[in-house]
């Protein structure tokens, strides 16, 4: 650091408390190691469910990155009603649900319904009693044979080719640079804002209009 002008002489002291402030990372290898055996011990306990659940397909937010998809927390309640899978149900069969978002858009809602009714396809139910198998519930012979897999999101990926989960680009037309779409929303805008005005103005006008007829 150059020193000008009858400044203070710093007293810079890089002296690291190294015992209680800095941490290092070199038990990366055993930390890894240590996450597989958990993961394995998990996947040994969960048998024969996987260890993750389903999630679903959801866009991510603002204009740079809304062109991209990823895994979302859960399932929407129209979801689930869309793919007739109980909301109380849902959790126990590996299916997430998020109250909180909504669907804006009917391509998300299909591809989300698309999704669950593949998944309930290939969900194998074991029965709570083997002597009384309810409705929904797999057999004893459907389930004699079945592998279990570590995870759902292997079988059911998120993937961001054209086509798979988002909409191919279309050329754009000389219709399209003709338009003016920030007029066009300027106008929508005043339209709404004014429409209480034009209606009020309007009454008007037909109210003394039948006023002089009279």
């Amino acid at each position: 650091m150059a020193i000008k002008h009858n400044q203070q002489i710093p007293n810079n002291h890089f002296r690291k408390d190294w015992q209680r402030r800095v941490r290092t990372h070199f038990d990366q290898p055993g930390r890894k190691l240590r996450r597989r055996n958990a993961r394995l011990t998990k996947i040994a306990a969960m048998a024969p469910r996987p260890i993750d659940l389903l999630r679903p397909v959801v866009r991510c937010p603002t204009i740079k990155y809304n062109r991209r998809v990823r895994a979302g927390r859960g399932f929407t309640l129209e979801e689930l009603k869309e793919a007739k899978v109980p909301r109380k149900l849902a959790l126990s069969i590996g299916i997430p649900v998020d109250y909180r978002r909504r669907n804006t858009s009917v391509e998300s809602l299909q591809a989300n319904v698309a999704r669950l009714s593949e998944y309930k396809s290939k969900l194998i139910l074991w029965p709570r009693n083997a002597k009384k198998v309810q409705p929904g519930e797999a057999s004893a012979e459907a389930t004699a044979d079945v592998k279990q897999l570590a995870r759902v999101a292997s079988i059911f990926p998120i993937d961001n080719t054209p086509g798979r989960h988002t909409v191919a680009e279309r050329a754009i037309t000389d219709a399209d640079k003709s338009r003016n779409a920030f007029r066009e929303l300027r106008v929508a805008r005043a339209d709404a804002r004014n429409l209480g005005k034009r209606e009020k103005r309007a009454k008007a006008k037909e109210d003394e209009t039948a006023a002089k007829k009279k």
